[in-house]
């Protein structure tokens, strides 16, 4: 049986295709074993604490009525069977009252089952950022792997694991934020840039603040600022005499009126209105005044 894609490049390349169930006599569904379920037991090292029941419930409803797609992966104990891989439909099973589960059953020490477990942890799709830098970090820490190692092990390139590893590195509070979604990956990965974790916050509050890119979060990390606006030429003060004018004549036509002057004497009058019927009412006394 040809490996499921669905496994991910990463832990298909960890999991055997139940040829060592084939090679031991031990004939079930394409090479897997049909495991009372009542003898598997949760793996110990399952990096993931939490399932959400919801969908728990859809897919325990999906085996009721489709089965097991995709066999779990299991080691043999002196107590029975340790699960590997696929504690969700091992629990959906539970829930489903499935008497019997297929399992391809492999040799796996605890650092074998540890790695498999985080890999498979890191293939999942609904974990936050910070989730896969923890993940990251065990593989590298209690696994002993090495960045070209995990690469390979998980398919994806060192700078991107490198990426995940440097949010480990960022304050709590952010940690916190990138826990709960209100900072996104672009975002953290632009923060975790910075050397200094007061500034680092300083700039996340103008991330929220202001609702900044990427690409504008990453151009303050690395201290460039925002170009200013640019200020209007500052014009010269009035005479004294035009100021008194303008303020009569704003007087006697009952609107804001604004006089500006250059430096060589040139100029304009601008009269403000504040309607149709205002703006004739201006014209009315312009022209009693020809």
């Amino acid at each position: 049986m040809a490996k499921n894609t669905a496994l991910g490049r990463g832990l298909g390349a960890l999991i055997d295709d139940g040829s060592y169930e084939v090679q031991k006599g031990n004939r079930g569904l394409s090479g897997t074993s049909e495991i009372p379920v009542s003898s598997i037991r949760a793996n110990p090292f399952q990096p993931r604490k939490e399932f959400d029941p919801e969908a728990l419930e859809e897919l325990s409803r999906s085996i009721r009525e489709l089965g097991i797609i995709q066999p779990v992966t299991v080691r043999k104990t002196d107590q029975g069977y340790e699960l590997i891989s696929g504690e969700r439909r091992f629990r959906a099973a539970q829930m489903a009252g499935l008497e019997n589960l297929p399992a391809y059953v492999r040799q796996a020490d605890d650092k074998a089952m540890l790695e498999l477990a985080l890999v498979e942890n890191i293939q999942r799709e609904d974990l936050n950022p910070l989730e896969v830098a923890f993940s990251y970090e065990r593989l590298i820490h209690e696994c002993g792997l090495t960045h070209d190692t995990m690469s390979a092990r998980v398919g994806k390139k060192r700078s991107t694991i490198t990426n995940y590893l440097r949010l480990l590195k960022l304050p709590d509070a952010l940690q916190a934020a990138l826990r709960d979604r209100r900072l996104d990956m672009g975002h953290a990965r632009a923060l975790a840039g910075i050397d200094d974790a007061q500034r680092q916050m300083e700039l996340f509050g103008r991330v929220l603040e202001l609702g900044l890119s990427v690409r504008e979060t990453e151009r303050l990390a690395r201290g460039q600022a925002q170009p200013a606006p640019k200020a209007s030429p500052k014009e010269p003060a009035l005479p004294g005499d035009f100021a008194e004018r303008r303020s009569w004549l704003s007087q006697r036509l009952q609107t804001k009126v604004e006089v500006r002057r250059d430096g060589k004497g040139k100029g304009k009058i601008v009269i403000g209105f504040d309607s149709d019927q205002d703006f004739h009412r201006l014209l009315e006394l312009l022209q009693g005044q020809g």
